[in-house]
Formats: C-alpha cells, sequence, structure tokens
C-alpha cells in the first residue's frame, strides 16, 4: 500500500496504542481477528541489550486482539510509514502486514499491522508466564526499564476496558517494588 493519495489506518496493540509518535486524525478502539498480543519478541535495543535480553509484544497467529486503530491522514502518510518502520523494523523480527480490521463503530478497515516473525531469532514464543516475569523484571534498554513497558500498556488495556489476562499474570509476578 503505497498510494499517498489514500490515508492509512496503522492498528496498535502495545506500545503504539500508548506513545504512537505521530499524529492521527482519528483514534479508534478496534478488533483484529487471526492474531493475539503476546510477550513473544526478545528486545535488544529498547527495552533489553542483547546480554539482558527484554521481552516486548508481538502478534502470533491464531486469536483475536483488542487494540487502537489509528487513521494517518494521506499528506502524512510517507512520514508516518518512515517512522513506523524505522521504530518497528530495527531487526526485521515484525512483518509489515495490511489486514482487515473491525472498528468499535462498526467500520471495517484494512490497517498496517506489525506481526511477530516466528522464524527470526528473535521470536520468543513459548515462554511460560514465570520466565516472561523473570526476563521484563531485569531488563532495561533504551526506552527504559522492561517492567515500564508491561505496566503502560496494562494500565492503557485497562482504561478501554480490555482485560489481557497474560500480562496482567506477568505483571503480579513482577516484583512489588515495579508493579
Amino acid at each position: 500500500m503505497t498510494d499517498t493519495g489514500t490515508d492509512l489506518w496503522v492498528f496498535g496493540y502495545g506500545s503504539l496504542m500508548w506513545r504512537p509518535g505521530f499524529d492521527s486524525a482519528e483514534s479508534v478502539p478496534a478488533l483484529l481477528h487471526g492474531f493475539s498480543r503476546s510477550l513473544c519478541i526478545y528486545s535488544h535495543v529498547y527495552r533489553g541489550t542483547p546480554e539482558l535480553p527484554g521481552l516486548v509484544l508481538g502478534l502470533n497467529s491464531g486469536g483475536f486482539c483488542h487494540g487502537q486503530a489509528f487513521r494517518v491522514a494521506a499528506g502524512h502518510k510517507v512520514p508516518v510509514l518512515d517512522y513506523l518502520r524505522e521504530r518497528e523494523q530495527v531487526s526485521g523480527v515484525y512483518i509489515e502486514k495490511y489486514l482487515p480490521v473491525e472498528l468499535a463503530d462498526g467500520r471495517e478497515i484494512e490497517a498496517l499491522v506489525y506481526v511477530a516473525d516466528p522464524l527470526h531469532m528473535q521470536y520468543a514464543g513459548g515462554l511460560n508466564v514465570q520466565a516472561m516475569a523473570a526476563m521484563v523484571g531485569q531488563a532495561c534498554g533504551q526506552a527504559g526499564p522492561n517492567c515500564d513497558y508491561v505496566i503502560n500498556t496494562v494500565q492503557h488495556l485497562q482504561m478501554m476496558d480490555i482485560r489481557d489476562e497474560l500480562l496482567e499474570a506477568v505483571l503480579e509476578l513482577l516484583p512489588s517494588s515495579v508493579s
């Protein structure tokens, strides 16, 4: 989708929900079918280091995911795409896809979505909740402590009346000083 004459929709399911980093003409709660949110990406830059990786969110195949859809006006599409690719494609662990998304107001749109690449070396699928919490509790990267990422995401989801049992379980296992 490189047509610069049409608006761009972006689906956020993690930090893009609470820190998109770009201006949008519209922001609407949204639902993506066929993928589920998971702490399945080793972070070597933003929330960890290669020596002490953190975990950030990705989308795994199967299930569904509640998030936030942002509409970017056509005139801002190219710089926003450049920004997102620089932010999300640091190591190539995400696959950029355009997928159908249902907006809370009933509209169906096609949105840019960053999906986890299960074949990438930073893919961390299959970790149990205890292992996730242990990694999140000790990691810190350029964007700060990994626990802050999980806390901010859970808080934002709760403000949207969305429960994410996996993230809440990880949060419960973090040391009380961080949660």
